[in-house]
């Protein structure tokens, strides 16, 4: 009888005070958004069909990449949720084997390098905004305030594998 109060009490962690658990309402909430993001995406692609302006469609085609990472992203996080629901590793999710110490060595080496050449993009765009802020009505620096962001994001990535790397 003790063992079925214990497995009471690990399903009522798990429910979260709902009829579902927390990290179900949050897969859920994942998959949603996944769908949005397919919506999203089929919209943007089918507006560039029609476009011929060339900073149109370019811009637009910057948007529907950003999308697809997005999707790519959301798509990992909610197979990896899943797959600790189930206890399986379905495609696309972020659990898997792991790299030999070699392969983590060899990455780790690189990482420092990364970072420098992301933080040394960063001063360099920065550069580059300055100079050419007025050109072709604000696109420019619009498209340079992106790529600054995403070096910053990348930075923040590769510290955080750093780090992953220095604990295995």
């Amino acid at each position: 009888m003790e063992e079925m109060a214990d497995v009471n009490v690990m399903y009522d962690l798990l429910k979260g005070g709902d009829a579902i658990s927390a990290i179900e309402r949050l897969l859920n909430e994942f998959e949603a958004h996944e769908s949005k993001e397919e919506k999203s995406l089929e919209h943007y692609k089918s507006a560039i069909g029609d476009i011929k302006n060339p900073v149109n469609r370019f811009v637009l085609q910057l948007i529907v990449s950003d999308e697809e990472k997005h999707r790519a992203v959301v798509h990992a996080m909610a197979a990896t949720l899943k797959g600790s629901l189930t206890w399986t590793k379905p495609a696309g999710s972020l659990e898997g084997d792991p790299d030999s110490a070699a392969a983590n060595q060899k990455l780790l080496a690189v990482t420092d390098e990364f970072i420098k050449l992301e933080r040394e993009g960063i001063k360099e765009y920065k550069g580059l905004l300055k100079a050419s802020e007025e050109y072709y009505h604000g696109l420019f620096k619009i498209l340079i305030s992106a790529m600054i962001r995403d070096s910053e994001k990348h930075a923040e990535l590769l510290e955080f594998l750093r780090e992953r790397l220095k604990e295995q």
